[in-house]
């Protein structure tokens, strides 16, 4: 990479660029987290043979959550641009990412939060349910802090796919680095703007992936 072209790049755009990307990812991850997970742990209790199997709530939830997630998220994010603009007012820039971004995310985050439930042993929730337990202290006090390390990993891989989503959202100006490189790299040639928003965004996975390992190194039982 020529160093003089680096030179010439506008880095207050490229930090400007950077700081949309990490508040659209801060964000639609904590409305990700926060739809998601719930959504998650009514697909576990309510398919069969679970704590409140409910075979029809079930496969209607995991209709709609297969659905959504086999929309690509170019296109998603132009399905949903009248939701988008009657909730934030507008479909472009950080704010009118942030809603198909969770759209987008949240079943996925869901199903690993299932995938999840469903790897915590089964004789610790029949020792609770023995002791009395109520299908909330199930949940809250059981399920949930033996699967802790498979959601936390859970958020991680979620994150990471963020990442990409905020990318591609650049396509349709929502601003972040993707629509830096679109604007300068693409529709401009300038290569070396390309090369540094790709390079920006190859650092901000390693460092979410690290974390996430290191977080649930930590919870992991050994």
């Amino acid at each position: 990479m020529d160093l003089t072209a680096l030179k010439e790049l506008d880095w207050a755009e490229i930090g400007q660029a950077s700081y949309d990307t990490l508040m659209m990812l801060g964000v639609s991850t904590l409305f990700t987290v926060l739809i998601g997970l719930p959504l998650g742990v009514i697909l576990f209790v309510t398919a069969r043979g679970q704590l409140l199997q409910q075979p029809v709530v079930y496969s209607v939830l995991s209709v709609i959550v297969n659905v959504l997630r086999s929309v690509p998220f170019i296109i998603l994010m132009i399905l949903v641009i009248p939701f988008t603009k009657l909730l934030v007012g507008t479909s472009i820039g950080v704010p009118g990412t942030i809603p198909p971004l969770v759209i987008a995310a949240a079943p996925f985050f869901a199903r690993l939060v299932e995938t999840s439930l469903r790897e915590v042993d089964r004789g610790v929730i029949e020792a609770a349910q023995s002791m009395g337990a109520t299908y909330w202290q199930l949940i809250w006090r059981v399920l949930l802090p033996e699967a802790r390390p498979g959601l936390i990993a859970g958020i991680t891989i979620t994150a990471v796919t963020l990442v990409s989503y905020t990318a591609m959202s650049g396509a349709i100006g929502g601003g972040g680095l993707g629509d830096l490189a679109i604007r300068y790299g693409y529709l401009r040639f300038q290569m070396t703007v390309t090369i540094v928003t790709v390079l920006i965004l190859l650092v901000l996975v390693q460092v979410l992936q690290s974390l996430g390992d290191r977080i649930v190194r930590k919870f992991q039982r050994k």
